[in-house]
């Protein structure tokens, strides 16, 4: 008696918290309201790796940017505008309470000059002026003037105005009891060109990182897109020989993967390829010798029934071989499609079928031309079983050739349409492999296609009956 295994008792996972779900449902962007978000998200992120790569360091390089402006702009900057406008108000508070304790207007011209020639301040008095009513400034006055007009509230209770001269000068004017005072303020006592300074340099910096980060990534993409491009020839059939492992070490265990699948591959190829040419052998000889057999018993009663039935194996036999085979031994030759077309359309023509060709453009592309013209044989001759009248296109859509098929006769039901591309499938009613042949036709057809990275669909046609659509790549 087998004895039963211990049964296995896996402890349930805690569910997580509330709290810890929804902060979960928001960084996923899974709430209600958060999910056009991520869908602008997702439609906007790029579709590279690259993209994506340079994506990852651009974020959070431009985040840091922005945190470091906003922490220089609030302290640094504000900072030093502030002492820098306090002291020029200072200065000017200084001459205010001169003015105040030592009325006379012969004693200014001494501290007037002296400022001028200490603190870069040019004064002016004019007698008996009134300061014109005017509002403050604005939000979207100057900035130096602005913080001027603020700070100088903290020094004097006249009324006052900030103007602006020119680009390197301010104009602040007083109003005293006995007349304006007009002081020119140079604008760099005011304003610290450190900070163009700063955002010149993060700019530069942030630059240089995005363009070396840019190279790197680019260096570290590479061997991935080569591995895609082998892996994509290698599916088309096509010779892939120049293939080196080579980037980082999951990229390099991935090439070698690669290389030993594909020669896994290739020496299985080989080996049923080898395999089959003596089964091809040792089935033809039997035939051949029943048929000697039968040679000599001509006359006898029931020799041509078993004639037609060895020559039915036969076909059979052939059928079967190709379809196993599968035409793994032809090596991809870069062709004129539509001469081989024509070539088949040719053939299919002396046999008596009704062809009606059209190529749009001369076409050029790597297949195996034995095998697709054995593929086109079997279309074209099951369209040529059915059906009266045949036309075939050829063109270029969406960078790849489809060759066009279309007939007449009665089509294949749409449900049964992927059933006939099975082997020994075959939508004719009857057992007769002269009327419905072996049932390997469309298997092998398709088989070859696959294997040069194309395929085939089978589709209403415009003609009545079936449009057979064969996509080559390029």
């Amino acid at each position: 008696m087998t004895p039963v295994p211990p049964m296995v008792i896996r402890p349930r996972r805690r569910p997580l918290p509330e709290p810890l779900r929804t902060i979960r449902r928001i960084i996923r962007l899974e709430t209600p309201w958060l999910r056009p978000i991520g869908r602008l998200l997702k439609a906007m992120m790029p579709n590279s790796l690259l993209g994506r790569s340079l994506l990852i360091i651009v974020v959070p390089l431009i985040v840091l940017q922005v945190i470091t402006a906003i922490i220089f702009f609030d302290r640094h900057w504000d900072t030093m505008s502030r002492r820098l406008n306090n002291a020029v108000s200072a200065d000017i508070g200084v001459i205010l309470d001169y003015m105040e304790a030592y009325p006379n207007p012969r004693d200014w011209q001494w501290m007037f000059a002296l400022a001028h020639l200490r603190q870069q301040l040019k004064i002016t008095f004019e007698p008996g002026a009134m300061l014109p009513m005017r509002p403050p400034p604005d939000q979207t006055a100057d900035f130096v003037a602005r913080t001027l007009y603020r700070t100088l509230s903290d020094f004097t209770d006249l009324p006052y105005q900030v103007d602006v001269v020119d680009e390197r000068t301010l104009e602040i004017t007083i109003q005293t009891r006995t007349g304006l005072l007009r002081v020119e303020v140079p604008r760099k006592r005011l304003f610290s060109v450190t900070t163009y300074i700063f955002m010149g340099w993060m700019t530069i910096s942030s630059v240089i990182l995005f363009a070396v980060a840019t190279v790197f990534m680019r260096n570290q993409v590479r061997p991935i897109r080569r591995l895609a491009m082998a892996a994509d020839a290698l599916g088309k059939g096509r010779d892939v020989t120049d293939f080196k492992s080579e980037g980082a070490t999951e990229v390099r265990q991935a090439g070698i993967a690669f290389t030993r699948m594909r020669e896994r591959i290739n020496r299985q190829i080989a080996q049923r390829t080898e395999m089959l040419a003596g089964v091809s052998h040792d089935l033809r000889t039997p035939l051949t010798r029943m048929r000697l057999q039968l040679a000599l018993m001509e006359g006898q009663e029931g020799t041509e029934e078993l004639t037609q039935d060895i020559t039915d194996m036969e076909r059979m036999v052939e059928g079967y071989l190709a379809f196993a085979r599968g035409e793994g031994t032809e090596e991809l030759e870069v062709t004129p499609l539509v001469e081989l077309v024509a070539g088949v359309v040719q053939r299919m023509r002396r046999n008596g079928a009704e062809i009606d060709m059209h190529a749009e453009a001369p076409v050029t592309v790597p297949v195996k031309p034995q095998a697709l013209e054995r593929c086109l044989m079997n279309i074209l001759g099951n369209a040529h079983r059915f059906a009266k009248h045949i036309s075939i296109r050829l063109g270029l859509r969406d960078h790849s050739v489809e060759i066009l098929v279309d007939d007449d006769g009665p089509g294949i039901p749409a449900d049964r349409r992927e059933d006939v591309f099975r082997a020994f499938v075959r939508i004719e009613s009857s057992r007769n492999p002269r009327t419905g042949g072996t049932g390997l036709g469309l298997t092998i057809a398709r088989d070859v296609v696959r294997a040069m990275g194309g395929d085939i669909t089978l589709e209403d046609s415009p003609l009545g009956g079936l449009r057979a659509r064969v996509r080559l790549p390029l």
